[in-house]
């Protein structure tokens, strides 16, 4: 019986794929803010869940739905909702010291998602690599506006060198999480 509704159900999402579309942007979005009030404050920027969500939604869905997923999230946050780290919000966060993080996360999703589109979770592995890139992807994006706000000379102690560590083990967690979780969005 609950094996035939399971069948029912994807046989319909599969028919309704603009439906399906939507509702793994939302469960991203989703995942992306709750993994954001997971956050060990730091200054100038936190260190937070967000990454490790980011991985693992980049990689489970796909380069289109996760970069939907990225700006729906990114939306939310802009008009209000409560959704960056510590429940912060307002579009003032895009010109702030985390300001390139959040907009990095775009081109991150769509990186994730399109080594995910092309195979690489078939590998522990690749898939660790290219999440370790992503990271740089961030990160590159984070520090270049992060620039603009510490002391000169001072932008890798403040928004690099306190992540490394975190970013290697997010990308590890995100690499053996990744295979249930796109098994599970695969099905949707």
């Amino acid at each position: 019986m609950f094996t035939t509704q399971l069948t029912q159900t994807k046989r319909w999402l599969e028919a309704n794929s603009t439906i399906t579309f939507w509702l793994k942007t939302f469960i991203g979005a989703t995942l992306l803010a709750i993994f954001a009030q997971i956050s060990v404050p730091m200054y100038p920027v936190p260190i937070t869940g967000q990454t490790l969500a980011l991985t693992v939604v980049g990689f489970a869905m796909g380069r289109k739905a996760a970069t939907a997923a990225v700006l729906l999230y990114l939306f939310e946050g802009a008009i209000g909702l409560p959704v960056f780290a510590g429940g912060a919000s307002g579009f003032h966060h895009f010109f702030g010291p985390t300001g390139g993080y959040l907009l990095g996360y775009i081109p991150t999703a769509y990186f994730l998602g399109y080594y995910s589109d092309k195979g690489v979770l078939n590998s522990f592995w690749k898939s660790l690599f290219v999440a370790l890139i992503a990271s740089v992807i961030t990160f590159a994006f984070g520090l270049a506006q992060l620039y603009f706000f510490v002391p000169e000379g001072t932008v890798l102690q403040a928004g690099l060198y306190p992540f490394i560590l975190g970013g290697v083990l997010k990308a590890l967690l995100a690499s053996i999480l990744v295979s249930p979780s796109y098994k599970f969005f695969s099905k949707l």
